[in-house]
């Protein structure tokens, strides 16, 4: 039988689901814009994991990243050669994963089961209450799981032993995607709804809460606000995205909040010291500068293309697409530099860059390894 939780997480999935099926029909896809080719970039390594969700998010440690595969595959692959470190088949399909902190690594199966494993083996599992769609946190000897009934619980790393939890009163509507879950310093920042909260680890305590997301509309989809997962951070100074909302930045210790500005996206967010850029709903690029929000360009080449989360390299912003296309654009200006072909499925996730490699992941699970010239 399904929880309250679970019934009101289906309802905001089939509202979204519906308000797409009565739509207009969906605008055509941009055609590729045509690039400088300034940005040289070969391909050096192809692996596969099995087929990818979107809140399937890799956990990257070095030259290493776990990944996980809808079918139940938990993977480390060494980016340098794209070779397995080890895998393991949980023989359970995974819901949402993988947070690790380069030794455990940890996901949630569709049965809401919390599996922790290491060296290629399972070291404990657990049942939680209720469905997650976030990725869990491991750091400091902890593992931090988000449900979607807004609850955060807290695990020993080691044994599985459930040490505190914590909850918000749960909204009417939650979004079937990767939610706010991080550290910095010795703060765990949450997406609770629109809110950003700051829990004490140790404790579970909150410290505070700083509003980043406003209800806008009058339908059950516009009221949806939920902080979603992908947020820049540079040393304290946190940058993150309210679904279809806002993009705002703040000081990520104490809450306090330097800009906020209206934009509708639903992907993460990517920067540097200098400038932050994101991807809209509708295939916009836009950068912002970091320290105020102001506007600093829009690329509309790639509209209608479903954009993943942006990657900021020093010498370019790189983002999928979903027809496999990896492209390479401009941070001065956003525009198009070159492009790369994976397998012909949709860029899941985040780029990831890693040493001197970028990994994309594909949603049939086609793990991609490219080297800049």
């Amino acid at each position: 039988m399904f929880s309250v939780v679970s019934r009101l997480m289906l309802v905001a999935f089939a509202l979204l689901v519906g308000a797409c099926s009565s739509a207009p029909e969906k605008p055509k896809a941009s055609p590729l814009p045509t690039t400088s080719g300034t940005f040289k970039v070969q391909p050096v390594w192809k692996s596969q994991i099995g087929p990818v969700f979107a809140h399937l998010l890799p956990s990257v440690h070095g030259q290493q990243m776990a990944l996980a595969s809808a079918q139940g595959q938990l993977a480390l692959i060494d980016v340098r050669n794209g070779l397995d470190v080890w895998r393991l088949n949980l023989n359970a399909p995974i819901q949402a994963g993988v947070g690790g902190d380069g030794r455990r690594f940890a996901v949630v199966t569709q049965a809401n089961e919390l599996v922790v494993a290491e060296a290629g083996k399972v070291l404990w599992r657990h049942v939680l209450p209720a469905l997650s769609y976030t990725p869990p946190l491991v750091a400091g000897d902890r593992v931090f799981v988000l449900t979607g009934d807004r609850a955060v619980t807290a695990f020993d790393a080691d044994t599985g032993q459930r040490l505190w939890g914590q909850q918000r009163p749960s909204d009417p509507l939650l979004l079937r995607q990767a939610g706010l879950l991080m550290p910095i310093g010795d703060n765990l920042l949450v997406g609770w709804g629109g809110r950003l909260a700051s829990l004490n680890p140790m404790t579970g305590a909150v410290r505070w809460e700083t509003l980043v997301g406003v209800t806008r509309g009058t339908n059950e989809v516009e009221r949806l606000v939920d902080l979603v997962a992908g947020a820049s951070r540079q040393g304290h100074g946190l940058c993150v995205r309210a679904f279809q909302t806002a993009v705002a930045c703040l000081d990520g210790l104490t809450g306090r909040m330097a800009w906020s500005r209206p934009a509708q996206g639903h992907q993460g967010l990517d920067g540097n010291e200098q400038f932050l850029v994101g991807t809209e709903s509708d295939g916009k690029v836009l950068a912002w500068q970091r320290s105020t929000g102001n506007p600093l360009w829009s690329q509309d080449a790639l509209r209608f293309r479903g954009l993943s989360t942006p990657l900021l390299l020093n010498n370019a912003v790189v983002v999928g697409d979903q027809e496999g296309w990896v492209h390479f654009l401009s941070p001065q200006n956003g525009q198009a530099l070159q492009r790369v072909a994976t397998d012909g499925h949709a860029i899941m996730g985040k780029p990831i860059w890693s040493g001197q490699t970028l990994v994309v992941v594909t949603r049939a699970g086609g793990v991609h390894g490219f080297r800049p010239e």
